[in-house]
């Protein structure tokens, strides 16, 4: 069997056709492209996109509809893969010398790529969308919701760790009257805080989060977790632990899978995220065990499709700019992150959420009304 016939008939068990009409149907340019998915898998795929060998009207769609039917299984593991996943047993693939990979590809790239795609603050993660009408509606509703879970009151200290672009310390000693320290891999991401931010009783450092000392009355994490890699969980909750000062709690935001798995996706592992891997509800259980008490777990998995498409209309308003500054190449790199996550979130094998812990139990229990 050919490789366009087997890739043909994969597509057609999750309703896809190539050169079809549907929005989720693909258009294929270079009839290459069946032989590069079938010897490099998703990599192939997602490269093969870039390169401008096939396109298709709806991703999301064209995504939602290939991890439903789960056409991976339809193939051989391709070499990138199974090398990513001897490494992952191997090797610490989030080491402190690896920890600092991700900023250099993603997250040091020029802030204007993420003013064009995110809301005004700048939250790199799920907003929540539950009242929310709007991108920036929703981001200060996460925000919030964190700083009411987290019950913070003027004078306290909180510490963000992976703190972005500093949203989150910013939003919290402007409306709760607190003091913050933001930590991140990120030079660019730390400057640009350190600018917006000035004048506020908020520091940001850059440092990986196993370098920290001192504490705190409070800690969040938004979105850095997925950075952190099963190796290192029970130390990641152990520095936690030492930092959080008696009574204080913990709200970590992160995505989570519901198969466990060593590695992310093999495109965006290159190109968006080194290094990353997503925790089950069950390894996060294991890795706070002795160490903190689970108060609350909330899923808003299904924002996330909302949050990604919002980021995707947003960098289509600026995206002539952006192509004759970054080139077309960069351009179909970007929309097939944000459409391909947004595919992924609507299928439900990946959610996200939040957790509230606290080192010895709330007295009396831990209560928000939501």
């Amino acid at each position: 069997m050919s490789a366009e016939s087997l890739i043909r008939g994969l597509l057609e068990k999750a309703g896809i056709a190539v050169d079809g009409s549907k929005p989720w149907d693909i258009q294929v340019h270079d009839r290459r492209l069946f032989d590069r998915v079938l010897a490099q898998g998703s990599l192939g795929l997602g490269e093969a996109y870039m390169d401008g060998w096939w396109d298709c009207e709806q991703l999301d769609g064209f995504f939602h509809r290939v991890v439903d039917a789960h056409l991976d299984s339809g193939l051989s593991t391709p070499p990138a893969k199974a090398w990513m996943a001897l490494q992952a047993w191997l090797l610490n693939r989030q080491s402190r010398a690896r920890a600092w990979r991700v900023a250099q590809v993603h997250y040091d790239l020029d802030v204007d790529v993420f003013q064009a795609t995110f809301d005004r603050r700048l939250t790199g993660s799920c907003g929540y969308w539950r009242d929310a009408r709007n991108l920036d509606d929703a981001q200060e509703a996460k925000l919030d919701l964190i700083c009411r879970k987290l019950k913070l009151e003027a004078g306290q200290r909180v510490l963000d760790i992976g703190c972005g672009w500093g949203a989150f310390i910013g939003y919290a000693t402007k409306q709760y009257g607190v003091s913050g320290v933001g930590i991140t891999v990120s030079q660019v991401q730390a400057l640009y805080a350190r600018g917006r931010y000035a004048g506020l009783p908020a520091d940001f450092q850059v440092m990986d989060y196993r370098a920290f000392e001192g504490q705190v009355d409070h800690i969040a994490s938004m979105g850095m977790f997925e950075h952190v890699g099963s190796k290192n969980y029970r130390t990641y909750f152990q520095t936690a632990r030492r930092a959080l000062r008696p009574g204080g709690l913990f709200v970590l935001h992160t995505i989570w899978t519901n198969e466990r798995s060593a590695t992310i996706d093999p495109w965006l592992d290159r190109y968006i995220f080194p290094n990353g891997v997503l925790p089950t509800v069950g390894q996060v259980g294991a890795a706070v065990e002795g160490l903190f008490v689970i108060e609350d777990v909330e899923n808003f998995g299904a924002d996330y499709d909302l949050t990604l498409m919002a980021w995707y209309d947003n960098f289509q308003s600026h995206r002539e700019r952006l192509a004759a500054r970054y080139g077309e190449r960069f351009c179909r790199m970007w929309d097939y992150y944000l459409r391909c996550c947004a595919g992924g979130f609507r299928s439900r094998s990946i959610s996200v959420g939040q957790f509230v812990l606290s080192p010895d139990g709330v007295p009396g229990g831990w209560r928000l009304d939501r």
